[in-house]
């Protein structure tokens, strides 16, 4: 009998002081504050609420974050999985130093990542000058040439820059787990390349794919310490909602922040919330 006790021990306590301290701190740290957003948001009523989250500002605002950070996580879905892959695959020199600069987004402070971005693509940087008017490569773009700072493109950028670590760290430890046996017995029996990819490497790494393409997403969406800079916030061209927010609190326009803040929260859930079901859609299916 003591034998058995012993067996069912647990190095936490039970069921239930876990999971109450659980909702607890999730309660705490999570629901409440979200929840207060709508109330604040709903204080004066829905057509107020309804007047500051789709005034045509704000609304091009949501278009260009939304767009952008979709558009930034599937570039960082292709190069972040070519990069995990050289990385687990191949030796090449410099090989830990790539390795090590992929975290560098993580540890950068956002507004040092937006600065650095801006000195770099502005049309008198180093990488903006190249495609400013008498730049070497204006011509590709017209006699204007091609303007990458303080425009949509340079937020593309920037959201690039803060989201390919999400997906190359995601992928990294699953092409490392991956045998690399299955992938010769596809070409022992005759399989290309592109086949091989498809049906027996893709399989196993969509889930992963899928986890690091919403967190990408997740973090380009709210982000704006490294694009408030790079970004230009003209109005109607290149201001992000984060920024949109920021003016409502600054004009003490609480129910107009709260309600863009809602909004925001509302179309990030769904859309994270279709990701994760195919994540277990793909998961379930993958182990059938």
């Amino acid at each position: 009998m003591a034998s058995f006790s012993l067996g069912r021990r647990r190095v936490l306590p039970g069921f239930a002081p876990t999971l109450g301290f659980t909702l607890f701190y999730l309660s705490l740290i999570v629901l409440i504050p979200l929840a207060a957003v709508f109330l604040k948001s709903s204080g004066h009523g829905f057509d107020a609420f309804w007047a500051a989250a789709t005034s045509p500002r704000v609304v091009a605002s949501y278009k260009l974050s939304f767009g952008a950070s979709l558009i930034a996580a599937l570039i960082n879905l292709v190069f972040g999985l070519m990069l995990a892959w050289c990385i687990v695959r191949y030796e090449f020199p410099g090989k830990k130093l790539v390795d090590a600069l992929i975290d560098l987004p993580f540890a950068l402070p956002t507004a040092v990542a937006g600065i650095a971005l801006t000195a770099l693509y502005a049309p008198n940087g180093w990488v903006g000058s190249l495609f400013a008017p008498g730049g070497a490569l204006a011509f590709l773009f017209g006699p204007e040439g091609l303007k990458i700072a303080f425009t949509p493109l340079g937020v593309l950028l920037a959201l690039i820059f803060i989201g390919l670590p999400f997906i190359v760290r995601t992928v990294q430890p699953v092409l490392e787990d991956m045998e690399t046996e299955l992938e010769e017995a596809a070409a022992s029996l005759g399989a290309q390349r592109w086949t091989t990819f498809r049906f027996v490497v893709l399989p196993t790494l969509l889930p992963a794919l899928l986890t690091g393409f919403a967190l990408a997403f997740a973090r380009a969406v709210g982000e704006y310490g490294s694009v408030i800079f790079i970004a230009g916030n003209i109005p109607m061209v290149s201001e992000i909602t984060p920024l949109m927010i920021i003016s409502k609190l600054e004009q003490y326009d609480y129910v107009g922040a709260t309600a863009i803040a809602a909004v925001m929260l509302i179309v990030s859930f769904v859309l994270l919330l279709i990701i994760n079901g195919l994540q277990a859609w793909t998961s379930k299916r993958g182990a059938r």
